[in-house]
């Protein structure tokens, strides 16, 4: 999946920056809240991520920064799309690799696809994406929506 892929799936409608959400479910409300009236996804959607992020948890520290990249499951969604909310502060997620830590993501990729085979590639290509610590800052530094889809 080359790196142009990212970039189909962001819809401006779907970036949120600054964003005030201070806890997980917050993020998960907030990007609700417009993927239900844009018809990204069905009325399954909230209660299916926030049941999947408890289980599987998606936090990841990275040398710098934390991440989380929550999913959940193809029938929820309606069209596909990559969500990018940067918080005004942390949120905090807990960790993929251990369920007991925490971590303060100051970046946070809600995926939404509808096609399994897609989701390992695009978890795939925003693992290869979060690697480089300047695609990070390019996102958290962005001023508007355009500019957070061009850095992808």
């Amino acid at each position: 999946m080359e790196k142009d892929t990212l970039r189909g799936f962001l819809h401006e409608d779907l970036i949120f920056l600054q964003s005030p959400v201070k806890k997980s479910t917050d993020v998960f409300e907030e990007v609700n809240a417009i993927a239900l009236e844009k018809g990204y996804v069905n009325d399954k959607f909230l209660t299916k991520i926030v049941e999947r992020e408890s289980t599987f948890p998606t936090g990841l520290q990275l040398e710098q920064y934390a991440v989380a990249i929550p999913h959940t499951d193809a029938d929820t969604i309606e069209q596909e799309f990559v969500s990018v909310v940067v918080p005004k502060e942390g949120v905090e997620f807990s960790r993929m690799d251990d369920p007991e830590e925490k971590v303060s993501a100051n970046l946070v990729f809600v995926l939404g696809l509808n096609q399994p085979h897609k989701q390992l590639e695009m978890l795939q290509t925003l693992m290869a994406f979060i690697q480089d610590t300047e695609n990070i800052e390019k996102l958290l530094s962005a001023k508007n929506a355009k500019e957070v889809i061009e850095a992808c």
